[in-house]
């Protein structure tokens, strides 16, 4: 729309013209919003509120008398309040680069008496703690002038050919060699020992899998056999199961001839033999009854005929005494014990004869006290015979 003006994000609108502004500055500040602006009667101006460089170089003496050239960069900026913005608009608003350029110097400045009171030493390992200071000390300028400071970072500290800083640095860049050197030693330490430990493992990863292929190979080996030996294996089971059949038949069999021939042979012999042992004792019995009868008849027969042949008998034994020297020692007693002797050997012959032909011993004969055949009981005679 006409005479609407509208300022960037990054930019401050000064309008110039009518009443004043906040504080009696001769402008009014708009940002963040548009205004209308009458034409003619009003004049607008644009103030930059983004972020600006300055660079530094300056050579400072240090508190120890050595030059050393310090680079720095600063980063700065107009401060977003009214205040700031109408302080740098009414230095910087028809040249704003001389912002970069003043704000160089007065960092310089801060520099210069900062450094002169520091030592080489602090200045080097301490720069924080000197950006710090530079900052501090220059803050109430840069608000003078409605800028603040972002950021300072020293670049560079250089001594230029006095070698002190150089010098300074040579414990630690021995120190640090040496430090380097030892990890270096240390790590080739650890990388030899890495090897070696990799060619354990590799030695220890060929060793396991050659033993696991050989495992492998005769597993293999043992399964080829298996299976070469299962069919003559299988074929000599069957055969000893066939065998087996055949000998159990083959004892059935013998088991039933044996049983047919028990029942064929064996019991009719026994019942044979039975037949035969039973005839020939009935046979025996009849014989021995035929005997008992018999000798009964033959004993009667027999008994008589030695009876009657007993006369004779005594007569042949008592010749028999014919040419013996017989003494006799007490007279007619001796030649009856003599005589009664020999009828006592005549009826002893006749009891052996009995004996031997099954017939009873006769009652008849008489013995004297001591056991001697004899027909007197006379016991003072004796006879001698020789």
């Amino acid at each position: 729309m006409f005479g609407y003006r509208v300022p960037a994000p990054d930019q401050a609108m000064l309008i110039s013209g009518g009443r004043r502004g906040q504080g009696g500055a001769p402008f009014r500040v708009v940002t963040g919003h548009g205004k209308f602006v009458l034409p003619v009667f009003r004049k607008v101006r644009f103030l930059t509120l983004a972020m600006c460089e300055a660079e530094v170089s300056e050579t400072c003496v240090t508190k120890q008398g050595i030059a050393l050239t310090v680079r720095a960069v600063i980063a700065f900026k107009v401060g977003n309040d009214t205040e700031s913005v109408v302080n740098a608009g009414q230095r910087f608003l028809s040249d704003q680069d001389q912002m970069s350029v003043l704000t160089g110097r007065i960092f310089a400045g801060h520099l210069r008496s900062i450094i002169g009171s520091m030592t080489v030493e602090e200045i080097v390992t301490e720069r924080q703690k000197l950006a710090t200071e530079v900052l501090e000390t220059s803050k109430t300028e840069m608000a003078k002038i409605g800028l603040i400071v972002d950021s300072l970072q020293i670049q560079s500290i250089d001594d230029g050919d006095t070698g002190y800083i150089e010098a300074m640095s040579a414990p630690h860049k021995a120190a640090i060699q040496r430090q380097a050197q030892i990890a270096q030693a240390q790590a080739t330490q650890a990388s030899a020992e890495a090897e070696q430990e990799a060619a354990r493992n590799q030695a220890e990863y060929s060793r396991q899998t050659a033993v696991v292929q050989a495992e492998y190979s005769a597993e293999v080996d043992r399964a080829k056999a298996r299976a070469a030996q299962a069919g003559p294996l299988a074929q000599a089971h069957a055969q000893q199961e066939v065998l087996a059949a055949q000998t159990e038949l083959a004892e059935r069999a013998a088991q039933l001839r044996q049983q047919e021939l028990v029942a064929e042979v064996v019991k009719p012999a026994e019942a044979e033999a039975e037949r035969i042992r039973l005839l020939a004792m009935a046979e025996a019995e009849r014989m021995k009854i035929q005997a008992e009868a018999a000798a009964s008849h033959d004993r009667v027969a027999l008994d008589r005929m030695l009876i009657d042949q007993l006369p004779q008998i005594v007569k042949e034994a008592s010749a028999g005494l014919a040419n013996a020297n017989v003494n006799v020692l007490n007279g007619t007693d001796g030649l009856g014990e003599i005589a009664a002797g020999l009828v006592g050997q005549g009826l002893t012959i006749l009891d052996s004869v009995r004996r031997n032909l099954g017939a009873p011993e006769s009652t008849d004969r008489t013995t004297d006290r001591n056991g001697t055949p004899g027909a007197g009981n006379g016991t003072n005679g004796r006879v001698e015979i020789e």
